[in-house]
């Protein structure tokens, strides 16, 4: 069976003969829908607290916090849509980068979309190490919660995000926007380090300590007036759901439809599977490696993950890959872990962790020793990897095909 896989600007074609095809997932085919009526009725009937004209009355300022181009988000339609009531007031744009670095200009463009020219001079990215910063309190579990000083101080906040499987936050979206959105640097690294407990993982919020850490910032933002929009993306981009109002409430209505677009069942775990990340979580090996760590769901002890990326603008930050690249061996870079964190290593750790269960292949279009250092084995196409996969592991073997793996999550 011949199968067609995005990869970059284009598509890789890999033939697979039947008895070693095991299954090929895709996030969920939904109905055909009018998700612009979706997104006007979400905005207009919002979950808890007034609807956005009335939250808008009497607003000194609004900021209004949005997505970098490390997701789907489809900000610029929903700022199309709330434009006219945005009109006469004073408006500023902020992207919550958390500790990416800042857009292009052609990200800011993705970003925003046919508005950008005409609010390009009220936009601004979020510097997590250089943009000033409001200490807020701290946390029950010691983080110190600093936040960009224009959401502090702003008047009226409104937040744009899509709500998405995430694989130690439980959920993108939601009090994401804030922590790591617009925090502080030192604020995101005492956070993402809880990353490392078992308990962080994807679906999971209840007992999560990522999740629940990120969620005190909302508590203690309680007297800033936050107007939440957030969307849920079918496999093709369309916001197939929306809920806004209330930030938590709003947030917790797109995560269980979110588990319903994202969250497929699977047969059985597979010998090799191909985790292709899509555009444009493809952007670089640090988002990419979210792609392996739900490929692991589908594979079975001993197999091999192939991860396919074009990771177009090369590792993203390198922290994680300088200490996976220190390592002999995925237990070496655990054992480092139990000594010492920086922002970075809960994904070396993550990355660590799936070496330990099997093999991870790489198609991507790194230079093959940075695949080695992060313990990967770099393959020219996807068809050689799964011949070589298929031939170190038995004539018999089964492979899944995984084509959207950052924000598909298989269940057996």
């Amino acid at each position: 069976m011949r199968i067609e896989i995005p990869y970059g600007d284009g598509k890789e074609t890999v033939d697979v003969r039947e008895e070693n095809l095991g299954e090929i997932i895709h996030p969920k085919e939904l109905p055909p829908i009018d998700d612009e009526k979706v997104l006007l009725d979400a905005i207009g009937s919002p979950v808890g607290g007034p609807t956005l004209q009335e939250f808008l009355k009497g607003a000194k300022d609004v900021l209004v916090i949005v997505n970098d181009a490390t997701r789907p988000t489809p900000t610029g339609r929903v700022i199309k849509a709330i434009l006219p009531l945005l009109q006469g007031l004073k408006t500023r744009y902020i992207v919550a980068t958390g500790m990416h670095r800042a857009p292009t200009e052609s990200e800011y463009v993705f970003i925003f979309g046919d508005v950008y020219q005409g609010i390009k001079s009220d936009v601004c990215a979020h510097d997590a190490r250089t943009s000033e910063t409001v200490f807020l309190g701290t946390s029950k579990r010691g983080t110190k919660l600093r936040l960009n000083r224009m959401v502090v101080d702003a008047d009226r906040i409104i937040v744009i995000s899509s709500v998405e499987p995430h694989y130690f936050a439980g959920y993108t979206g939601g009090r994401k926007s804030f922590l790591p959105g617009v925090a502080a640097y030192e604020t995101i690294e005492q956070n993402h380090k809880l990353a490392m407990r078992i308990e962080s993982q994807a679906l999971r919020l209840n007992g999560n300590p990522v999740h629940e850490d990120m969620d005190e910032v909302v508590t203690a933002l309680k007297d800033k007036r936050i107007f939440s929009i957030m969307t849920v993306l079918d496999k093709n981009h369309l916001i197939c759901s929306a809920s806004t109002g209330d930030l938590r409430r709003s947030f917790r209505t797109a995560a269980k439809k979110a588990d319903d677009v994202f969250v497929v069942k699977l047969k059985k775990k597979a010998d090799v599977v191909v985790a292709v990340t899509a555009f444009p979580y493809d952007i670089d090996l640090y988002q990419s490696q979210k792609a392996l760590d739900n490929a692991k769901y589908a594979v079975r002890d001993g197999g091999i993950i192939i991860l396919v990326s074009a990771c177009r603008t090369g590792v993203g930050p390198d922290t994680f890959l300088n200490l996976l690249a220190s390592a002999n061996s995925p237990k070496d870079v655990l054992d480092k872990l139990n000594h010492t964190y920086k922002l970075g290593y809960h994904k070396a750790a993550k990355m660590a962790e799936i070496g330990l269960k099997g093999k991870m292949f790489a198609v991507t279009t790194l230079d093959p020793e940075i695949a080695r250092k992060a313990h990967m084995v770099p393959v020219g196409s996807v068809q050689e990897a799964v011949d070589m996969a298929i031939g170190e592991l038995g004539p018999r073997s089964r492979v899944t095909f995984m084509m959207d793996a950052v924000i598909t999550v298989p269940k057996v």
